[in-house]
């Protein structure tokens, strides 16, 4: 059960008391946004998802973030002006450009790009600073080594070495397995912070052979949480990678592993550091999803923070869940690099007496590049940088990826292997990450790559009925829209090119899709075959080009690059629903 809005006020009651826990709009009234106080005696620093994005970029946040069930109606489910309202932000302001997709275009131009590992270190530092030496952790959710060429080129460590210089106290993960066991470990040798996940275990047959686990015993693969002393108070922080890993990624990745949510596992480590550890302050740092988030919080008794990320929701505030122990604080902290959590503790013996949550907005052009990090930055680029700057083409539209179930970027991406690999049929998965490109801006080759880097990127061409492609969508939008937050894994639903449908939400698995039509209005016949391509395959043997080579060679012609014609999808049943702007 979700306890109200006064609840929340209520826990956070000391430092809204004093003025120290402003609404956005307010904070956007400051000359110095930065300036945001300090309250308590322990500050976290949350950064998640910046998915290898060390510049600063564009991101769209989406205008479709549809809830169902439980979900309808609440956080992180409001989109536009419903999100405006609900968390008392004023239109037009700063904040609202940082946290919704309203006057978008107009926005970027306003206030520039955000995020930037430069002006994150700068941001870092001064809040640092404000804590005072020895009461900050800084913690990496997770999807950091992914998302970019400078990511991908290094294999991930080149963002390990970004993440030292950060002052990184502790990371969980998700996109980071997708290197594979081997360099997974090599990179985390090189961490100077503590990789923590409670929910990885050895297989029966890994643990047989006496494969490597932190603690053979109980088949535990890494390190489940840590304890840090931190203004006077002992704060534990539990890991929690995503959970779906072996599922949502090639098998081959994490052979010897098994994952999980692991709710009895969770509890037992969160008794022990309440018990043995002695620990005054239990935080999570999830990479499972908000949704997710705020189902385990409401069965798990013992957390007073939720710091999660996955499903790139930036929450202005955190919610507030009742579970048996008392009540859990859930927040999720944005993508891109855009946002850095700022959370101060009040933490007395043995339990937490107040909370000042700030998700703080990374403007670029407000805060100054920190020199030293610039440098590491730009050694990083420089050795591909003619390559990664080379124009394909212009922007004649806003290209874009986030939202339930249609970006313009990843329309182009279906255009190219329409085109490319001249089929009728073209499918791309719902990827969250990956910026914005303005109109009029070039489309670069570091854009696709920002769009398109993962270790399995291989284009395929396959034969499927009708009946096969109707299933594939119906087990994608399960994932998405099933009422039941264990049940989903995190992303968009797949877009299409060549295809038409009918989605319908709120319906069973099975019932979601219907009326699929091609682009020349022939119904998807169940029994006939089609040609089709797609990538990001997790079962298809990899071998053919990567969709970075298919998707430049497409840009490379069009001089000026419009999505083409979009498929169309038709939502059913959402009338009213404050996740829906169209």
């Amino acid at each position: 059960m979700q306890p109200n809005r006064r609840d929340l006020m209520r826990l956070l009651g000391a430092s809204a008391a004093a003025g120290i826990l402003p609404r956005p709009s307010q904070a956007q009234a400051r000359a110095d946004i930065y300036d945001i106080g300090r309250s308590g005696n322990v500050r976290l620093l949350h950064l998640t998802d910046t998915h290898g994005q060390t510049m600063p970029v564009h991101f769209r946040e989406p205008s479709v973030n549809i809830g169902i069930g439980e979900a309808a109606g609440r956080p992180p489910h409001l989109v536009g002006r419903a999100f405006l309202e609900h968390f008392g932000i004023a239109p037009g302001t700063a904040q609202a450009h940082a946290t919704t997709f309203l006057d978008f275009e107009e926005a970027a131009h306003k206030y520039g790009k955000m995020g930037g590992y430069a002006h994150l270190a700068t941001l870092v530092a001064r809040l640092r600073a404000d804590a005072g030496p020895g009461n900050t952790l800084l913690l990496e959710g997770g999807d950091a080594w992914q998302g970019s060429w400078t990511a991908h080129s290094t294999q991930g460590l080149g963002m390990v070495g970004l993440a030292y210089q950060l002052g990184v106290d502790a990371m969980t993960s998700h996109f980071e397995m997708t290197y594979g066991e081997e360099k997974l470990r090599s990179n985390l040798k090189e961490f100077k912070g503590t990789f923590i996940a409670q929910n990885v275990f050895l297989t029966d047959e890994a643990a047989f052979n006496g494969a490597e686990a932190f603690d053979s015993d109980s088949g535990r693969v890494f390190r489940p949480y840590i304890i840090r002393e931190a203004g006077g108070r002992r704060i534990a922080v539990i890991g929690q990678c995503f959970p779906y890993q072996p599922i949502a990624h090639p098998r081959r990745f994490v052979a010897d592993w098994t994952f999980g949510i692991r709710e009895s596992e969770l509890q037992k480590v969160v008794d022990t550091v309440r018990g043995t550890e002695r620990a005054d302050a239990v935080v999570l740092l999830s990479h499972n999803g908000m949704d997710v988030d705020l189902k385990l919080a409401s069965r798990i008794r013992g957390i007073d923070l939720v710091l999660g990320g996955h499903t790139h929701d930036a929450l202005p505030q955190p919610m507030l869940v009742a579970n048996p122990g008392g009540k859990t604080l859930v927040s999720n902290g944005g993508s891109n690099g855009k946002f850095l959590g700022v959370i101060d503790l009040d933490v007395g013996q043995g339990r937490v007496n107040g909370v000042q949550y700030n998700l703080v907005p990374i403007f670029s052009n407000l805060l100054p590049a920190d020199p030293a990090m610039a440098a590491s930055v730009d050694a990083l680029r420089k050795p591909d940088a003619t390559m990664l700057g080379e124009k394909l083409a212009s922007a004649g539209a806003l290209l874009y990826r986030r939202g339930n179930v249609a970006g313009t970027m990843d329309q182009v991406v279906c255009d190219a292997l329409l085109h490319e690999m001249d089929v009728p049929i073209a499918l791309t998965p719902g990827f969250r990450w990956g910026p914005s490109v303005l109109p009029g801006d070039a489309v670069t080759m570091e854009m696709v790559y920002a769009h398109t880097a993962i270790t399995y990127p291989d284009v395929y061409v396959q034969e499927m009925t009708g009946d096969a492609i109707k299933t594939v969508l119906e087990d994608v939008c399960d994932n998405l829209f099933n009422p039941d937050p264990y049940v989903q894994q995190g992303g968009d639903m797949v877009r299409l090119g060549g295809l038409d449908y009918v989605c319908t939400p709120g319906a069973t698995m099975g019932k979601r899709i219907s009326d699929l039509t091609l682009a020349d209005g022939t119904s998807l016949d169940a029994a006939k075959t089609y040609k089709m391509a797609g990538w990001a395959s997790v079962n298809l043997p990899q071998g053919g080009r990567p969709v970075w080579d298919v998707v430049a060679s497409y840009l490379r012609q069009q001089g000026e690059v419009k999505p083409g014609r979009p498929s169309r999808v038709k939502l059913v049943g959402i009338a009213g629903n404050p996740g829906y702007a169209a």
